[in-house]
């Protein structure tokens, strides 16, 4: 990853909703969610909303890679309500992913713990005595041509979360740049997309489900 040149897109900024409490957008693979280090790694989606939203407050990440729906908080009371509800995993987050090869089952649960690969950062890997809980729920929506559609659900929020657990099971997510490596790497972009999120709002506490169309 020392050879890694940021290059965001330079796409319009789509908000799917916003109100006084929170700002919903749709992030783009390739952006950062918040800054990275160095001034070239100075643009992210929430740098981008600042200019709509000056009070804009972080509540959750997307992987640089991953596409879809990010929500931000506008006050610090927004943001300690949805912070909580990510915590105790009280949100319902849905992924669309495109993996390689043809899974064979129709649904799973894959349950292994995950943490940091010091030696490899950032990348995550399986470990039973350090590892984190992490559950990831799946349903294959289409199979063919050599590979898998499928929904995931996770259960818990680790970094990196779904691309390892899919790459665990033997099915890469396409166009990994971490995981993936062959034809299955060979892809414009990582096939992993923020679907839907389903949050209780801040103020009036109503369950609300916000979605971004799938660019793949």
């Amino acid at each position: 990853m020392s050879d890694f040149i940021y290059s965001p897109p330079d796409t319009p900024l789509s908000i799917l909703y916003a109100d006084d409490h929170i700002a919903v957008a749709d992030k783009p693979a390739g952006l950062l969610s918040v800054p990275g280090r160095g001034a070239d790694r100075a643009d992210c989606l929430i740098h981008r909303l600042r200019t709509p939203y000056p009070d804009i407050l972080l509540v959750h990440r997307l992987d640089l890679d991953t596409s879809g729906v990010m929500i931000f908080a506008r006050t610090k009371t927004a943001q300690a309500f949805l912070g909580q509800q990510f915590e105790q995993r009280l949100t319902k987050k849905i992924y669309l992913a495109r993996l390689w090869g043809e899974v064979a089952d129709d649904t799973g649960r894959v349950d292994l713990p995950l943490v940091v690969d010091w030696p490899n950062r950032p990348r995550q890997h399986v470990n039973f005595e350090s590892g984190k809980p992490s559950i990831t729920d799946w349903r294959v929506l289409k199979r063919g041509a050599g590979e898998t559609r499928m929904r995931l659900m996770p259960l818990t929020g680790r970094s990196h979360q779904l691309r390892v657990h899919m790459a665990a099971i033997g099915h890469v997510i396409l166009g990994d740049p971490l995981y993936a490596s062959g034809p299955a790497a060979d892809h414009p972009r990582l096939m992993l997309h923020a679907d839907s999120l389903k949050i209780r709002h801040p103020q009036t506490e109503a369950a609300m489900t916000f979605a971004a169309p799938c660019p793949f």
